[in-house]
C-alpha cells in the first residue's frame, strides 16, 4: 500500500542531500560567489555551521528565514574565512617572471639595457648591468684611442717560418715520439746575429725559440734543441728531411689557420621582438637601419661579385641580390644581413636565413627600440658571441646621434679587445666603425678558443701534422734511395695515396674536408634521413667522416680550417 508520509520523507531527504552538496561546492570549490541557500539565522547561540546544518535538515514547510544581527555577523565571519582560504589558493597559482625581467636594472637611466642575461646562464655580458647606472648620451667619454685598436692574431707562430726560415739556409728534422706523436723540427742558423732560431711542431701547438750560440760550446743536436723547447720530448734521434718541396709543405701546414677573410651575421631587432622567429622574420629595413649598415660597409650586388663572398651565391641569386661588404686593414669582410637574405613565406624559422647566420660564429644585433636582446634567443651550435648596438638620441642637439654598444659571449670565450669606453657610447661614426670591425674580428678569433672549436681544431692539427711528418719522412727516404721504399709500386705514395694526387697537399685538403664534416663532435644532430647501410662510419670518439646537412656546415675560409666545407655553393671552400 502506498504510504504518502514515506514518500514525503524520501523527497525531504533527497532535497537535504542536494542542499548539502551545494554547500560543499561553495566551501571547497573555486573562487567567489555567495550561496544564498546557506544564508539564514538561528535563535540560540551556536556555531554558524551547526545552524546551517539545522536549516538543511528541517522540513521545507518549517523552514523560516531568521535575519538577526547575530547570525549575519557569524555568516560574515564565515565568508571572511572562506575568502582568506581562497585568496591563498590564488596566490599559490601566481606565475613568476624570469629573474632578469624582475630586476631593477630594467629601468637604468629610464631605458632598458641592451642585453639581458640568459635565464639558464652560460654567458658573460660587457659592460655588466651595474655599470650602466646613469648612462646617457652626454656622459663623459673615457676610453682607448682608436690607434690602439689592435687586431688579434689567431696563431702568433704561423708566419714565423715563412718570415725567418724560407729565405735562409735551414734544416728540418722529423721524428715520432711515443708520448707526443709526430714532431717536425726546423732549425735556422742566423750567423749575422750569432743565434739559432728553432720551431718545434707538435700536435698541441708549435713552440718557437731563439738561442744565442754563446750558450753552447758546439752547435747542439736536433734532440737537444727539441728538449730545450719541450722537456717532454723523449725521442733519441731525428731524421733529416731531404725532400725538395719541404718548405712549401711546411708553410702550408703552419699557415693553414691564417685567413684574411671574415664573415659575420647582422640581425635587425625591432621594438617588442624577443624571439628568434620574430627577429628573423623582419624583411623591411627602416631608414635608421639602412643608415647603420652603411657604417659597416658598402651594399654591393651579389651577381658577378669577385671579392670574398662569405658563402653567398654570386651566380644564381639563391642567397638574395644584395649584401654588405667591406675591406678593413687588409682583411675582407662579408656581412650576412638577415633582411637581405631570402624570406620564405610560411616558414616561421626562416631556414634560408638561419643557414647562414646560424653558421656564423659572431653576429651583430641592431636594436630599433628599447627591447633587450636575450643572449640565447638565437639557437645555434656555432654562434658564440653577439655585439649589440642601439641608437640613442642625444639630449643636446649639438651632440647629434649616439650609439650605445654592449657585448655578450658564451662563458668559455675568453675576453677580447678593444675594451668598451666608459660609458659604452659612441657619437663619432668613424670611431664606431673602427671599434665594431676590430671587435668583431677579435671576437671570432677569441671564440676559436672555446671548447667546441678548440677540440675540433686540435683533431685537425693532429691529423695534418701526422700527414706532414709521414710525407716528409717518406719522400726524404725516396730521395736518398731507400731500398725498402724503392720496392713499392710507383703508383703508390704516402699511405697508399697516388703520387699524382699531390701527396701531403692532397692529404691536407682531404683532412680539412673530413674534419669539417665532423660536426657530431660539436653536438650537432644529423638532419638527413639515411638508411642504416648508408650511415657514415665513426671513429673511436664517435665522430663521423661524412658531411652533415647543409644547415650545419661552416661556409668559408673565414672560419676554422677544420670547419670549412667544400660541397655546395653556400658552403664555400
Amino acid at each position: 500500500m502506498y504510504n504518502h508520509s514515506d514518500s514525503k520523507a524520501m523527497e525531504r531527504e533527497k532535497r537535504n542531500d542536494t542542499s548539502f552538496s551545494r554547500k560543499r561546492s561553495f566551501t571547497f570549490g573555486a573562487y567567489g560567489g555567495v550561496d544564498n541557500f546557506a544564508c539564514g539565522d538561528a535563535a540560540r547561540p551556536e556555531s554558524s555551521g551547526e545552524r546551517i546544518l539545522d536549516i538543511m535538515h528541517s522540513p521545507a514547510t518549517e523552514s523560516k528565514p531568521f535575519l538577526s544581527t547575530s547570525s549575519n555577523q557569524r555568516d560574515t565571519e564565515l565568508f571572511e574565512i572562506i575568502e582568506k582560504l581562497q585568496g591563498s589558493r590564488i596566490d599559490e597559482q601566481r606565475c613568476e617572471f624570469p629573474l632578469p625581467l624582475k630586476s631593477q636594472m630594467l629601468t637604468i637611466g629610464g631605458d632598458l639595457p641592451l642585453i639581458l642575461p640568459s635565464e639558464s646562464g652560460g654567458y658573460w655580458i660587457d659592460p655588466p648591468l651595474e655599470r650602466l647606472v646613469g648612462v646617457s648620451p652626454t656622459s663623459s667619454h673615457s676610453g682607448p684611442d682608436p690607434e690602439s685598436y689592435d687586431i688579434m692574431e689567431r696563431d702568433g707562430e704561423a708566419k714565423i717560418y715563412h718570415e725567418f726560415f724560407r729565405s735562409r739556409y735551414h734544416h728540418t728534422f722529423t721524428a715520432v715520439d711515443l708520448a707526443l706523436g709526430p714532431l717536425v723540427l726546423s732549425v735556422c742558423l742566423e750567423e749575422e746575429e750569432n743565434k739559432l732560431r728553432v720551431i718545434l711542431r707538435m700536435k698541441e701547438s708549435s713552440l718557437h725559440g731563439v738561442f744565442s750560440l754563446s750558450l753552447f760550446p758546439n752547435i747542439p743536436s736536433a734532440v737537444e734543441l727539441a728538449k730545450m723547447l719541450c722537456d717532454r720530448v723523449s725521442v733519441s734521434r731525428f731524421e733529416v728531411v731531404g725532400h725538395l718541396k719541404a718548405p712549401e709543405l711546411i708553410t702550408a701546414f703552419d699557415e693553414h689557420r691564417v685567413s684574411p677573410n671574415f664573415k659575420f651575421g647582422v640581425l635587425y631587432q625591432k621594438e617588442g621582438q624577443f624571439t628568434e622567429e620574430d627577429i628573423l622574420s623582419n624583411s623591411e629595413e627602416s631608414e635608421e637601419f639602412k643608415d647603420f649598415i652603411s657604417i659597416l660597409g658598402e651594399t654591393i650586388q651579389l651577381h658577378g661579385f669577385s671579392g670574398f663572398r662569405g658563402g653567398l651565391d654570386v651566380c644564381h641569386g639563391q642567397t638574395g641580390s644584395e649584401a654588405v661588404y667591406t675591406s678593413f686593414h687588409g682583411r675582407e669582410i662579408m656581412f650576412h644581413v638577415a633582411t637581405k637574405l631570402p624570406f620564405t613565406e610560411g616558414d616561421p624559422q626562416q631556414l634560408q636565413r638561419k643557414r647562414h647566420i646560424g653558421n656564423d660564429i659572431v653576429a651583430l644585433v641592431y636594436q630599433e627600440g628599447q627591447t633587450p636582446f636575450l643572449a640565447d634567443v638565437i639557437k645555434s651550435q656555432f654562434l658564440h658571441c653577439f655585439l649589440v648596438v642601439r641608437k640613442i638620441q642625444s639630449e643636446e642637439e649639438t651632440e647629434g646621434t649616439a650609439y650605445q654598444v654592449s657585448v655578450t659571449a658564451r662563458e668559455d670565450v675568453p675576453p677580447f679587445g678593444p675594451i668598451l669606453p666608459n660609458p659604452p657610447i659612441f657619437t663619432d661614426r668613424s670611431l664606431l666603425r673602427e671599434f665594431l670591425l676590430t671587435k668583431l674580428i677579435n671576437a671570432q678569433i677569441s671564440c676559436y678558443k672555446a671548447q667546441r672549436f678548440s677540440r675540433l681544431e686540435l683533431r685537425t692539427r693532429s691529423s695534418l701534422l701526422e700527414c706532414l711528418q709521414a710525407e716528409l719522412s717518406t719522400q726524404s727516404k725516396c730521395m736518398m734511395g731507400d731500398p725498402a721504399l724503392s720496392a713499392l709500386p710507383s703508383s703508390e705514395g704516402v699511405r697508399g695515396v697516388p703520387e699524382g694526387s699531390g701527396g701531403f697537399i692532397e692529404n691536407f685538403k682531404r683532412a680539412i674536408r673530413v674534419r669539417s664534416h665532423s660536426f657530431e663532435n660539436l653536438g650537432v644532430p644529423r638532419k638527413t634521413g639515411v638508411s642504416a647501410s648508408q650511415r657514415p662510419k665513426t671513429d673511436k670518439d664517435g665522430e663521423s667522416d661524412k658531411s652533415p646537412g647543409p644547415m650545419h656546415g661552416l661556409t668559408d675560409s673565414s672560419g676554422p680550417a677544420e670547419l670549412k666545407d667544400q660541397t655546395s655553393p653556400q658552403e664555400e671552400t
